[in-house]
Order: C-alpha cells, then structure tokens, then sequence
C-alpha cells in the first residue's frame, strides 16, 4: 500500500453546523448623547483531548485478570472517557466541542496485542481493532500518531487508519523518497457560530521523531521523522493562511525538552514546549508520550510574545483535557481572547454501557485468551523487590533472552564468545504463581512489544553499560538508613531504563558517586578483561539507544528477532513445560556500600 495514500495537504474535515451562543456579554453603557455601542460578538468552544491510550478500551487489566486499580485509585479506559465526553458535549452543546488524540492508541494491552498478533485486522476479513471501533463511536475528529503506533508494522497501522472515521495526523511523517508526508498533516474542522462567519480549528499532528530509532525495522528505507519545530515552523504559517482562526497541535512529544536517545539523532523528543516557545500562531498543545499530568502549563513564545497553553491528560484513559476558547470578533475576523487548560479525571464516572456493549465480545475473546495455561512454577516468583535485589523472576527474563541468543549463534562465528543478557523491572507487581501458569503471567513480566537482539561489547564497554545504568540508586552514604521506596528512580530515571545484566558478577556501591559504582565486575570466577568480547542479549529499544545507554547502539549487531520477547518467554515456557527457578536463578549482583551488603 503507498504510503501516500492519503493526500490531505489541501482538503480539511469540516465539523459541526449549527450552533448555540455559548457565552455573552452585556452592552456598555450608552454615552450621554451618542449611540449605543453595539455589543461584542463572542463564540466560546472547547477542545478535549486523551492521550497514550495503549490499547485501553475498559477499567480491566489483562495481566491480574481484574479491574484495574493503582495506588491512587485511577480509572483506565475509552468507557469511562466516553461518559466524561458526554458529559463535556451535554453542558458545552457538541458543536462547540472537538475531540482529539495526542497517540499511542494501538499497542499495550493484551486486547491491542490480540487484534495485532492473534486475530489479526490485517487478515481477509479480519476484524475491525476496538481502538477504532470505540473512538469512531465516541465520535473522536482527529488523532496525532504515536510512536507506538508503528510496534506491529505499517500494515498494522494502514489497516487501523483505514478503520478510522477520523484522520490519523502526522506533518512530520514523511515518506524517505519523496519527502511528503506521508500521513495527513492536519485537519481543518468548522465550528457554526449564530454571531458571524464560522471558527476555523485546524488541529495539526505531530509525532516522536525516536520512532526512527524505536522502530527502524518497520520503517527505515520508508518514512523518516524531522524535527517537531521544524515541521510547525512550515505548517503553521500554511494553515493560518488558509484561514484558521485557532491552530491547536497535538504533539505525541513531551514538554520537558529532553531525549532518551543520546545523540543518535539531531532532533528532541520532547520538544512540545520548545514548539510553543518558538514557533508562533499556536494556541493550544495538546501534549503526550511523557506519561505524565500536566492540567495546565503556559509557555511564552519569543517571536509573538504571546502564552500557547499546553495541556498533558494521565495516560491510558485516567484523565481528559479541556482547552476551553474564548473568542472575540475583531475588524472583521475572529480572535482568541482567552484560553485555558484543566484536567478530568475518569474515576468520576461509571464507564459507558455503550462503549462496554460494543465491544464485550471482543474483551471476552481476550480474557480467555490471556488465561490459557501453558506450563507450571515450582515456586512464587514476583518483582516487588526486583528494583534493587536481583530476584528470581528477572533472571527468568534474562535466561530466555540467553538461551534464545545463545541457540542463534550456535555454529557461527561467534558461537564460543559468552552471553550475557539485559532485563529491566518493567511492572513492580509482576508474578509467576507457584503451580499453574496462564499466558498473562508470563506477557506480564515483558509489557512492551520489544524484541530481541544480540549485540557484540567489550568488557571495557560492559563496565560502561553498568556504570550508566547505575545512576538509577540516589547516593546513600555508608552507615546512612536505607528506604527503598527512596533508594530508587533517581534524577526521574524510569524503572525501565535500569538494567540488571545477567552472566557476569558486580556490585553497586551506592555510597559512591554515580560513574565509580561498578565493583568487582567478574565472568566466571575472574575480573572482567576490558578487551574481552561478550554477546550481549538486548531489547531493540535499548539495541537502538533507547536510553541512551552507552556503546551498545553502535555496537555490531549479531543477530535480530522479529517476534516480541514477551512471545519468546510464552514459547519457552510451554517447550519446557514447568519453570524451575533453581535451574537459572542466582544472585549475580547486589547493592553494597564500602563492600558491605545494603540487603
């Protein structure tokens, strides 16, 4: 299928005809002996926006088989954003409300997993994806492309875009030989006002520049991914020329102005805030891909000096933004006067019986799916402690990946050379129950749709690797009392982004500064040599610097998996049928200070 299939640069959606006055405001007083001013005209909208759905349709998690639930007691799920909304379109009237998606909608849940892998929408006659079949029937007008979005491949993705009543928005999605953009770059949508000509909202897409990195092996030699500033400094201009009165991004970006890729490439991935402070004529971000609450951020932008609000909703459904507008007629044309930002949260409401009737069969068909036995535990096995004790369940992880590799390479080249294997504590509630085994427990420990590589390092770089990974520990002095709910994410380094690396023997002294941490780093009994070789198992977002983890992105690769490392966990454990933790677990590295074990 071209990736050019769709054109939008000149065509826009139109929404809404017809609608009520929102807002008012009463004459000013007459002067003595003059006419009576004539009141000024004004339209208020608002705009809701979701973000990094992942595949969340209901209040359930796949991986416990029960409602979902956190410590804050958050909700998750398009059902409960559909009340929410129909709360929203009942006070506002729904031609004064537009709905959008800053992206990451189709991968993360055992329920996208299944639509994508196990009954496939790519297949003849294959089903309708009920990330499609819910946003279409809460009547969603546009939705930015994520950087999760291209985890199954661009057919996926061609196939979920198609099942949209909604376009998918990507101006900084091109295609690698021609340089247009591969998917519509915007949307203009018309809003019905009863005091002059309509409001022009064009909603412009944005997307992860990383996926260039993240995804290579689904989209090198097809589409590259510019800059977000770069690719709003030319759409911006195009699209208050063609007569929008409001231009509002949705930016599948974080604000903060940083990337987890090094310098692999020249652009930032969390640029949002730097295209509000430099790139003018934008209103509104709707921002996403961070994961994080933000109900109302103002940035300053140098050229017009004007705010651009932005706006960041809690991921997987637990919240909706509301930009609300407030517009005025100027000389003949309409202004923004006002905008502001909030936030909503999802566990208010009860989820929509509609959106819940809609899709039950296709949550059944999951559910039975995920708890399918494929093999028994002689032992519990869990992640609570995982974050700084080097448990069972982790080696479990790194083990597979081990093996897998190992089993690659048998024959070749580098046949002989040790293997080592990375795994990072992706979910601090994982578990392997003793006795029976269901396939959600094992897709559990691995809850990306990552892959499996095997990359060649020095000793030297091995020590680099863990010296980096390492920083995860805030500096705890010797003698100092130990909290573990204190000890870890340090400087906001997520739980995924540290790494326990399995074959090879270290400690962590935490009382040191982040760079001298690594001690009595052995293979085998003996010092690790800096100019050893070592096969190192790694996940392709690691493999591809995620992270930005050093060495191993420029490392020789040795062998690439196409299937999901959660899938290869699965397949080992129905091959051997039981899980024995005494055939693979050991304690391969610890956390101590001044040699002495914190644990």
């Amino acid at each position: 299928m071209s990736l050019n299939r769709r054109t939008f640069l000149e065509s826009s959606v139109a929404v809404g005809a017809g609608a009520t006055l929102a807002t008012g405001v009463a004459a000013a007083p007459a002067q003595a002996h003059g006419p009576r001013p004539r009141p000024a005209r004004r339209y208020s909208f608002t705009v809701m926006g979701t973000t990094d759905l992942h595949g969340n349709v209901f209040n359930w998690d796949y991986f416990t088989d029960k409602e979902f639930d956190d410590k804050a007691h958050n909700d998750v799920g398009l059902a409960k954003i559909s009340t929410l909304v129909d709360q929203v379109r009942a006070e506002k009237g729904r031609r004064n409300t537009l709905l959008i998606d800053a992206g990451d909608t189709i991968q993360g849940t055992q329920l996208s997993y299944y639509y994508a892998k196990v009954d496939p929408i790519t297949a003849r006659r294959g089903p309708v994806h009920p990330m499609a079949q819910a946003m279409n029937a809460i009547g969603y007008d546009a939705a930015a492309l994520g950087n999760h979005e291209f985890n199954y491949g661009i057919p996926v993705l061609r196939k979920f875009e198609e099942q949209c009543d909604f376009p998918l928005l990507g101006a900084n999605a091109l295609d690698a030989k021609t340089l247009r953009p591969a998917f519509a770059p915007y949307s203009m949508h018309r809003l019905r006002t009863p005091c002059g000509r309509d409001v022009r909202v064009a909603v412009l897409g944005l997307t992860n520049p990383g996926i260039a990195i993240w995804d290579k092996a689904n989209v090198s030699g097809r589409m590259v991914f510019p800059g977000l500033e770069e690719q709003a400094a030319k759409w911006v201009p195009k699209l208050r020329s063609m007569g929008a009165d409001v231009v509002v991004v949705s930016a599948h970006s974080g604000s903060s102005g940083t990337s987890s890729y090094g310098d692999q490439l020249p652009y930032v991935e969390n640029a949002a805030g730097l295209v509000a402070e430099q790139v003018p004529g934008i209103d509104a971000i709707l921002v996403g891909h961070a994961h994080t609450e933000i109900p109302e951020y103002r940035v300053r932008n140098k050229v017009s000096g004007k705010d651009v609000v932005l706006s960041e909703p809690l991921k997987w459904g637990q919240r909706l933004t509301l930009f609300d507008f407030d517009l005025v007629w100027v000389k003949g044309r309409w202004v923004v006067e006002k905008v502001g930002a909030r936030v909503l949260n999802s566990n208010t409401v009860e989820e929509d019986p509609e959106i819940v009737g809609l899709l039950a069969d296709e949550h059944k068909k999951v559910v039975t799916y995920v708890n399918q036995v494929i093999g028994t535990s002689s032992a519990t096995m869990a992640t609570v402690e995982a974050p700084w004790k080097d448990e069972p369940i982790i080696d479990l992880i790194n083990h597979v990946q081990a093996e897998t590799v190992r089993a690659a390479l048998a024959g070749g080249e580098y046949a002989a050379l040790p293997v080592l294997s990375q795994a990072s504590c992706f979910s601090r509630t994982a578990a392997i129950p003793a006795g029976q085994v269901t396939i959600r427990d094992a897709a559990g420990l691995y809850v990306f749709e990552n892959t499996l590589e095997a990359r060649l390092l020095t000793g030297a770089q091995l020590k680099d690797y863990l010296e980096f990974s390492a920083r995860y520990y805030v500096r705890t002095a010797a003698g100092a009392p130990v909290d573990p709910a204190k000890l870890t994410n340090a400087d906001g380094t997520p739980d995924y982004n540290y790494d326990a690396v399995y074959g090879v023997t270290y400690e962590i002294d935490i009382a040191r500064p982040v760079g001298e941490r690594i001690v009595k780093l052995s293979y085998d009994g003996r010092p690790v040599d800096p100019a050893a070789r070592f096969v190192f198992a790694v996940n392709n977002y690691r493999a591809s610097g995620g992270g930005a983890f050093p060495h191993v992105a420029g490392a020789p690769q040795l062998w690439a998996d196409s299937d999901e490392i959660r899938n290869t966990i699965i397949q080992w454990v129905k091959a051997k049928g039981a899980i024995d933790p005494g055939q693979f677990a050991s304690v391969g590295w610890r956390l101590t200070r001044d040699g002495v074990p914190v644990f």
